[in-house]
């Protein structure tokens, strides 16, 4: 006769893993004693962890340790999430005291882009502005977006400029352009470009 862990009930029946997943968190820890956690967002506004009722987890790296607790679910069932100061706060279903809510410490938390409330107009998430060309008025390309950077006023692009990737600039410092309609005058996501009024020499 062998004893399985806290988890073990909840491995069976889990949705297939979403093609779409996006990174969106990390598990820091348990919260209160019924089974909720505290969880790191990866954005200043997190509403695809409010939206979705569905958190894909991987488990913490080894190197991370954690209370023993079986195997992990790949999905949690999220019952509530609200704001508190940095951090979020969730309770699960399936999941109701310290123990297992510890176990769960360092977990990345992934959520299907295709569940990410529909953004307005104007309005774009980090993960689709990634991997976008980027181009002049004149048509002329100066990079790929390798990343975006929060200054508080607003985003910044950060542009790979163009022969970076493929080592024939080195390793040039990418570009940095405000994330706004001073410059930037059009995103075309299905035409996976950008169109702004920027110069490779500012």
């Amino acid at each position: 006769m062998s004893t399985l862990g806290p988890f073990a009930a909840l491995a069976s029946g889990e949705p297939a893993w979403p093609a779409d997943a996006v990174e969106v968190g990390l598990v820091l820890g348990a919260w209160g004693i019924k089974g909720g956690i505290r969880v790191k967002p990866f954005s200043s506004d997190p509403q695809a962890l409010f939206s979705s009722k569905r958190w894909f987890i991987q488990p913490a790296p080894a190197a991370v340790p954690r209370p023993a607790g079986g195997a992990l679910p790949q999905v949690l069932r999220i019952a509530s999430a609200r704001n508190q100061g940095d951090s979020i706060v969730a309770t699960l279903h399936d999941v109701d005291d310290r123990t297992q809510a510890e176990a769960l410490k360092g977990a990345r938390i992934f959520i299907a882009r295709s569940s990410f409330p529909t953004a307005d107009a104007d309005e774009f998430y980090w993960v689709d502005l990634i991997g976008l060309a980027v181009q002049d008025r004149q048509g002329l390309a100066l990079g790929q977006v390798s990343g975006l950077l929060e200054t508080g006023a607003h985003c910044v692009l950060q542009v790979v400029p163009v022969g970076a990737a493929d080592g024939a600039q080195g390793h040039a410092a990418p570009m940095l352009i405000p994330f706004v309609g001073a410059y930037v005058d059009k995103v075309d996501l299905a035409g996976k470009t950008i169109v702004v009024d920027w110069s490779a020499d500012y």
